[in-house]
């Protein structure tokens, strides 16, 4: 597992030990930053069930300026700070132990708007839509921004969630990822 591009390419990242997370692949990573980027032009993200930090970093080396990282695995944010700290991006993060829905409300307090949101929950646990319903009323995403779900290739989401629409779906293999946004005009 490795940042694919950006200013920290080539960087190895650590895995959170044990089972408890799966990194999403450096083929789906690549992908996934294809379809919504490749590159940033500044911008805040938010990556909930951080897991390594995987998708967060990769933001920060493709241009984001600042990532909040949430995970609720202890051992999940050691390794996020890990990762973190070999990349050099101390400056650019803040790392909270959280669950998701706690943190869609922390976040919503300080009144953040964020330009790209990652949700890749624990497959067998798949609560997107209601996360992806709480975003929405709690308008934590710019209206140029996207959320981008990974989950298993057999989970069909809604096309329209909250007041946000399913922009693209693309599947590699067992995975999906399905990016939603504000309907463009």
């Amino acid at each position: 597992m490795r940042v694919v591009s950006g200013s920290c390419k080539g960087v190895s990242l650590k895995a959170v030990p044990g089972t408890s997370t799966r990194p999403t692949t450096d083929k789906v990573k690549e992908a996934m930053f294809n379809m919504i980027g490749p590159y940033f032009n500044g911008g805040m993200g938010l990556d909930l069930f951080a897991g390594s930090g995987g998708l967060g970093i990769e933001a920060l080396s493709r241009g984001l300026d600042q990532v909040i990282f949430v995970d609720r695995d202890g051992k999940a944010i050691g390794t996020i700070r890990d990762n973190i700290h070999k990349c050099g991006l101390e400056q650019r993060v803040e790392v909270y132990r959280n669950d998701a829905e706690r943190a869609i409300k922390a976040v919503s307090k300080r009144n953040l708007a964020f330009q790209y949101i990652f949700l890749d929950p624990p497959y067998k646990k798949q609560q997107l839509e209601k996360l992806l319903d709480m975003i929405s009323q709690q308008n934590l995403l710019n209206k140029t921004g996207a959320i981008i779900c990974e989950h298993g290739s057999d989970i069909e989401l809604p096309q329209t969630v909250g007041n946000f629409t399913k922009n693209r779906q693309e599947k590699y293999g067992i995975i999906a990822v399905s990016i939603y946004g504000y309907e463009r005009e």
